[in-house]
């Protein structure tokens, strides 16, 4: 899974890695060297693909059955009655917003029937409605498990993308960087999620994606569908890794299901070698044609200066 850029500084984790293996070495050394990799998708999520024999899809691993909700939380998401609720969090990465963002969303919330679970730690927006609640922290498992839940408002980070998934919840999401914008456009792709743009869309926007998804039917029979291909699987993603975790260990590693392709040379594996000799070949092949025309034309001049003297 590809690494956030806010939370991936490459020299503190090379200090790392270099500190627990007790010698210098690099994120990047380290990567290369692995044997078997747990991939945190499944075919619910991802498009079908060649794969290498490491790859172990352990997708929705932390996925689990909802707990009930605290007290407080839960009469709150009672109120709601047949309307329900909308859960919304953009992760622990963003923790604020900028007030007109926070204003424009507020004041599209405001205009639905739902009550709205609002994980955000800025200042309160102006245009908060009656119907929205802001938490600093909110069990967001157990909330897109509670059967109130109609609609999921995301930034599409993994563990968000495969809750929504388990439990069967359709999304609005406001990707934003690293793989966020892959995950939500895959979701859309699955007819399970509508795209927006945090930075530019409007407060008719972000209304008009809510409705969608939620009075939508279509957008909630995507979601169970894929949730049913994640509940449907032979062994569950957790006793998955588990197994091959194991595995590695009982086996001192996995050497025969790792490609050599992670033992070529930088040459070898941009296929240089390969490029130079067809180079050579080439060369070659426009070297004697060359001299055959050289030697055919010298012998052609030859002849007609004979011919000429005769």
């Amino acid at each position: 899974m590809p690494l956030d850029p806010v939370t991936f500084n490459e020299k503190k984790w090379n200090q790392f890695y270099s500190e627990v293996l007790g010698r210098p070495t690099t994120l990047s050394e380290t990567m290369g060297k692995a044997e078997i990799w747990l991939i945190r998708t499944y075919w619910d999520f991802a498009f079908p693909r060649p794969l290498l024999p490491n790859f172990q899809f352990v997708g929705g691993l932390h996925c689990k059955p909802a707990k009930p909700l605290p007290k407080e939380m839960e009469e709150f998401v009672q109120s709601s009655g047949k309307n329900g609720i909308v859960v919304f969090s953009l992760g622990s990465m963003v923790s604020n917003m900028t007030e007109e963002r926070a204003n424009t969303i507020a004041s599209a919330l405001a205009q639905i029937p739902q009550k709205v679970l609002w994980r955000y730690d800025g200042k309160k927006p102006d245009t908060l409605g009656p119907n929205t609640r802001l938490y600093k922290w909110i069990p967001q498992n157990d909330l897109l498990g509670h059967p109130k839940t109609k609609a999921f408002v995301t930034h599409g980070g993994s563990n968000g993308i495969y809750e929504a998934i388990y439990h069967g919840i359709p999304m609005v999401g406001l990707p934003l960087f690293a793989d966020q914008p892959h995950n939500i456009a895959q979701m859309k792709a699955k007819g399970a999620a509508v795209r927006l743009d945090l930075e530019t869309m409007t407060r008719v926007d972000f209304l008009a994606a809510l409705k969608e998804v939620i009075n939508n039917p279509s957008y909630k029979e995507k979601m169970m569908w894929l949730s049913t291909i994640q509940h449907d699987q032979p062994v569950k993603p957790l006793d998955r890794a588990v197994f091959w975790i194991e595995f590695v260990m009982r086996h001192k590693g996995a050497k025969h299901l790792r490609p050599a392709v992670h033992d070529l040379t930088w040459f070898q594996y941009h296929s240089l070698d390969v490029i130079g000799f067809l180079l050579a070949c080439v060369a070659s092949a426009v070297f004697v044609i060359t001299k055959c025309c050289l030697f055919c034309y010298w012998k052609f001049a030859k002849t007609g200066d004979k011919r000429k003297n005769e």
